[in-house]
């Protein structure tokens, strides 16, 4: 993307801004299958949408929120279908088999690494290497420095509070390792991150030498820190502020549910200690009252069922919600800091301009060429972070609502199961009673 030499200096004033509000950020379709449309209005009330503004209508009935449900599953049906049709996948990539290494130095977990893939680029169609964890949080940083205008996703974070969580416990390594292989399956389906060398250094060289390509880093960074430091952002467009405004917002609520599901997390591990002990009670009892030791029996396997209901519920909890709440807490800091970065190369193309115009007011000097460049350059922040930033809420739609649908059903299953337990003492205490009766006849 390049800018025509041809075009002739103007005013400041006069010259399209390629930052300017006039292009709209395009969210993700709607259940209509439409786009959104911010309302302008002040006295609207601001929902958690996908970035964008919308009026909130008064509560619907349950008809339709049931009508706006089907249309939802409607359409991630028809957005999925699009996306199988228009991207056809050629690299496969897994983490798996985590593997504990003790030597006299240190102790720690490698990963196995399976790539799958038909690209020219790489010599053979397979590969499988080890990684630790620092390999991966190397191939991270390579991405962000040589892709500074994309997304790249978030890694699990390195350091663990020290006596709250073992980070050899099996419970700790198999988040991790599904967070890890979570983190290269996005890089390997991003369009433009996937055809990254440190990537395919990544996923092919027995020895990774982390100081290899440190010549090749962006220069990029360094030059907008320069030329941006001593001038203040005119003003960010309405569409990244309303992106801001909207990570903001849903940073917020993340961490609200993310307090309150560790309380719930706590008081469900309470009350699954009590509820071992209230069982045991009734066993041993059971062992010294004959007349009532079937029916006290039964007690006691109730209780025993329902604790394994409660721990396949709370196993979901800290296993399947709160890694992906913290993991979209880490994506909004990753969404945060590019946006910053669009913010320095805006602040760049503007200083350089004004620049410019003053140059050429006081000795008629024409637009350089360093000037348009930085304007590609801005226009190019644009729209990478415009095309990440769907394929973001894309992601986190289909997330969340493959999370929320595990959970609801999760929550199913334990009152079910509960409810299964107690109605089989009802039938034993029926049972016994008519045994009784049955009895003091004879």
């Amino acid at each position: 993307m390049s800018v025509g030499a041809s075009r002739g200096p103007k005013p400041i004033t006069e010259i399209p801004h390629p930052l300017s509000a006039d292009e709209t950020l395009s969210p993700a379709p709607d259940a209509t299958g439409g786009r959104p449309i911010p309302s302008g209005g002040g006295d609207k009330d601001w929902g958690l949408t996908n970035g964008t503004p919308v009026e909130t209508s008064s509560p619907a009935s349950a008809s339709s929120l049931l009508k706006r449900l089907q249309l939802d599953d409607e359409a991630d049906g028809d957005a999925l279908d699009l996306y199988v049709a228009t991207e056809t996948r050629d690299l496969f990539v897994t983490v798996d088999d985590p593997k504990k290494h003790v030597s006299t130095m240190e102790t720690y977990i490698t990963y196995r690494v399976s790539t799958k893939t038909t690209r020219i680029e790489f010599d053979l169609p397979e590969y499988c290497v080890r990684r630790r964890y620092q390999d991966f949080d190397w191939l991270r940083n390579k991405l962000e420095d040589s892709q500074p205008t994309h997304l790249i996703p978030p890694l699990p974070e390195k350091f663990v509070m020290k006596g709250v969580v073992d980070r050899f416990s099996e419970e700790f390594v198999e988040t991790r390792m599904k967070a890890l292989d979570k983190f290269l399956k996005r890089v390997a389906d991003h369009p433009v991150l996937s055809f990254n060398p440190h990537l395919n250094a990544f996923l092919t060289a027995k020895d990774l030498n982390k100081r290899q390509g440190l010549a090749l880093l962006t220069k990029v960074g360094e030059s907008v820190k320069q030329v941006a430091g001593g001038y203040k952002l005119r003003a960010r467009p309405a569409e990244y502020c309303i992106m801001g405004d909207y990570l903001d917002m849903f940073n917020q609520k993340l961490g609200t549910i993310d307090r309150i599901a560790q309380r719930i997390l706590k008081e469900q591990t309470e009350y699954l200690t009590e509820l071992r002990e209230y069982g045991s009670v009734y066993s041993s009892w059971a062992g010294s009252e004959e007349a009532l030791r079937r029916p006290l029996e039964g007690v006691a396997g109730c209780v025993t069922s329902c604790c394994g209901a409660l721990e396949d519920l709370s196993e979901n909890l800290s296993q399947d919600l709160l890694p992906v709440l913290r993991e979209y807490v880490l994506y909004i800091e990753s969404m945060k800091n590019v946006l910053r970065k669009r913010d320095q190369s805006q602040a760049e193309y503007e200083g350089r301009l004004e620049a410019a115009i003053l140059r050429k007011q006081e000795d008629k000097t024409p637009v350089p060429l360093e000037v348009e460049k930085c304007q590609d350059r801005a226009e190019c922040f644009n729209a990478d972070l415009k095309a990440d930033w769907e394929r973001w809420q894309n992601n986190k739609r289909q997330d969340f609502k493959h999370l929320l649908t595990g959970m609801a059903n999760k929550n199913i299953c334990y009152y079910e199961k509960c409810q299964a337990a107690w109605e089989s003492l009802i039938t034993l205490l029926q049972d016994k009673q008519t045994e009784d009766k049955t009895e003091d006849t004879n």
